[in-house]
């Protein structure tokens, strides 16, 4: 089970804790490595840690870094935030977890707390964390402090929240229920929780939802006087030691922490007497308020006794610290093994473990988020590393996309243009090349001569004369393609300062179209917010005939199935199926046909229309028998003008990120970039660019 299990909740004080040690232990019987990832921590001052990472690493003796188990500190997240990259966030939060994913057999993901800066925005951000990690995700609630119908409608807004953005619940839990309540409570989940997901309800726990006497002890900064191996005693109340002792002791139940100010020294006598009699119930420590420490005499009767328990002191008075107790949180912690033997005996009493597993199992998701669709690019052309030329070296959206590519190891770059001038554009920018990426000028090339005498050779049954050909090789996009075409390079991106004919003339005379291909096109990847479509052609044939649209929907579906997307092709038309008629119309039938009797084994339909290709509903309706219609990934344009108006038509209106274009069709991988293009353009092209050029492309 090569997987990861996402654990998030829907506010502060689910009781996730005991969820996440009760599948951490059940998923250590069932494989021999785990990992175990947070991506938000809570802001810690220097030297002190996550609890939730140290309890885990250190309990189940997990072979990992405690580094290695977070993504990020809340600061650092609202930081990210309020510059605007929660993209750039998310993008690293997956990077980490991949890693994580790479090493282990299953990783165990655990959202944030609710608890700091970031409460405002930490239900949305494990929304889209869950999503983005595309694993199965289980959902935790609380009724603590509520109403039935409350709860119930809590976790009920919560899942459908997740559901709207494509994140199916697999199981919910519904923690700290009355033990009374617990069949009542699951028949008002299953009247509003998926029929899918899994439901489980853990009654409340008394001594899990007690903190133990540290926790106290640094949430009001404390100073131990006596008692300090006696620090994780449970406090299930507090009492305050305000009135005569005979009146205090009649209230004193067991566990109870006392709170005193220092100089009621008979409160504080009465209490130690009172926990080693028989009579009375044992309490779980004393604080003693006000900075005073007990007078001398009372603190050598307390050295003098055989059983002790912790005793504090604070600063404040006891009422501020009677408040500050009673705001305190308990939290699993290292070292406390009888919580968190209890909290995992709780889970395994409750929960239907193997069941859940099963539903692990089988959890499949067609989701493909932006985020996961860009790193698995990147991941893929880092495994088998190309070396890219970028002809327009000067360009200051090169520059910085050449920098970041080569900062993270993605590719081997080669920057095109005079030395000096790419210099002083890196510095105005502030690019440093030291040496991690290579420059050529063509002029000074000691390839220069052998270049524009093969192109020479190649042309000469146009009858270039040799000073033409010295001329042309000296353009950066002919000495790029030339380098392409020697194995100098692997591939060429152009096009941020050049036309689409400047970029791709060179390619078609000497590269030239592969075997069996006539026409050279070109694909986008239009990642939406849950999957990934290819569309083909926008950027290249004005009005390709109906052999050509068959060429450019089979060559469209093979890029699909080289980058991961199932091919499923939809050649569109303002008609479906047979329902209309017409020139275009019947352009696209022929084209529907060439292409099936060409490779019978796609899956294929045509003419289409656009919301009969992507809409379920409305391809069921009008192509009930399609195995195309209503799920289409790969969708063909009749023409230039209907592709490129309809790509950037999505791309603005729904802010899904297109990466391309991508020509299709030529011996070797030069792409053309738009002369308007960003630097995350830049970028992911080379990125495809360098993946076209992999052996199994």
């Amino acid at each position: 089970m090569k997987t990861g299990i996402y654990i998030t909740n829907t506010e502060r004080s689910t009781g996730r804790s005991i969820v996440s040690l009760g599948i951490l232990k059940l998923l250590l019987s069932k494989v021999s490595k785990v990992g175990y990832f947070r991506p938000i921590i809570n802001d810690y001052p220097m030297g002190k840690r996550d609890n939730h990472i140290e309890t885990m690493l250190s309990y189940f003796n997990l072979d990992m870094e405690y580094k290695d188990a977070y993504g990020f500190t809340m600061s650092q997240v609202v930081k990210y935030k309020n510059l605007g990259q929660e993209a750039r966030l998310i993008d690293q939060i997956i990077g980490k977890y991949k890693e994580l994913e790479e090493r282990f057999d299953v990783v165990l993901v655990e959202g944030s707390d609710f608890d700091g800066k970031g409460v405002a925005i930490e239900f949305d951000l494990n929304v889209e964390i869950a999503k983005n990690l595309s694993i199965p995700t289980i959902l935790i609630s609380s009724s603590h402090d509520k109403e039935m119908k409350d709860a119930v409608a809590n976790l009920d807004l919560a899942v459908k929240t997740y559901a709207e953005n494509d994140v199916l619940i697999q199981a919910v839990f519904m923690n700290r229920v009355p033990e009374n309540d617990m069949d009542e409570m699951r028949k008002e989940l299953l009247q509003v929780i998926p029929k899918e997901t899994y439901i489980e309800i853990i009654p409340e726990v008394k001594g899990l939802g007690s903190p133990t006497v540290r926790e106290i002890v640094e949430e009001l900064d404390g100073v131990v006087l006596y008692g300090e191996k006696l620090l994780c005693r449970q406090v299930d109340r507090y009492s305050v030691g305000a009135m005569q002792l005979r009146n205090f002791l009649d209230r004193l139940t067991e566990n109870t922490l006392v709170i005193t100010p220092g100089d009621r020294s008979e409160i504080i006598l009465g209490a130690l007497q009172a926990n080693v009699s028989t009579n009375y119930p044992s309490i779980a420590g004393i604080i003693v308020t006000g900075g005073m420490r007990p007078e001398e005499q009372i603190l050598k009767l307390i050295d003098g006794l055989s059983s002790i328990v912790p005793i504090i002191m604070v600063e404040d008075a006891t009422f501020i610290t009677a408040q500050k107790i009673s705001n305190v949180k308990p939290q699993i912690r290292p070292g406390i093994t009888r919580k968190l033997d209890l909290s995992i005996s709780t889970f395994e009493k409750y929960v239907d473990a193997e069941h859940l597993i099963d539903k692990f199992r089988s959890f499949k998701t067609d989701v493909v988020t932006p985020h996961m669709f860009q790193y698995n690019l990147v991941a893929k052309a880092k495994a088998k590393k190309k070396h890219v030329v970028l002809p327009e070296g000067t360009d200051p959206r090169v520059l910085l996309a050449a920098t970041s590519l080569v900062d993270q190891n993605v590719v081997d770059v080669t920057l095109l243009g005079k030395r000096e001038d790419i210099l002083i554009q890196a510095s105005k920018v502030g690019v440093k090349i030291n040496g991690n990426i290579k420059i050529i000028d063509p002029a000074k090339s000691e390839n220069y001569e052998d270049y524009w005498k093969t192109y020479h050779e190649l042309r000469k049954h146009k009858n270039i004369p040799e000073e033409m050909a010295k001329e042309a090789l000296l353009d950066v996009s002919y000495f790029g393609t030339m380098m392409v075409y020697k194995g100098h390079a692997d591939g060429m991106v152009s096009g941020a300062a050049h036309t689409t004919a400047h970029t791709i003339i060179p390619a078609l005379q000497f590269i030239k179209t592969r075997p069996g291909v006539s026409t050279v096109s070109s694909c986008f990847f239009m990642c939406l917010d849950d999957h990934v479509s290819v569309m083909g052609d926008c950027a290249v044939n004005v009005s390709p005939n109906a052999d050509q649209l068959a060429e450019i929907a089979i060559s469209s579906a093979e890029s699909a199935k080289a980058f991961g997307i199932d091919p499923k092709v939809a050649l569109l038309s303002y008609s479906s199926g047979t329902s209309g008629s017409g020139v275009e119309v019947d352009k696209v039938k022929a084209a529907t046909e060439k292409a099936i009797s060409l490779r019978p084994d796609l899956k294929i339909e045509g003419p289409i229309q656009y919301d009969a290709a992507v809409d379920p509903k409305v391809g069921k309706s009008k192509m009930p028998n399609s195995e195309v219609a209503g799920q289409a990934s790969v969708l063909i344009f009749p023409d230039l003008n209907t592709g490129n108006n309809t790509y950037k038509a999505i791309q603005r209106e729904t802010g899904a990120l297109a990466i391309g274009p991508m020509l299709q069709g030529l011996n070797k991988p030069v792409n053309d970039l738009s002369r308007g293009c960003t630097v995350e353009d830049i970028f992911n092209t080379v990125v495809i660019t360098a993946i076209q050029a992999q052996e199994d492309f």
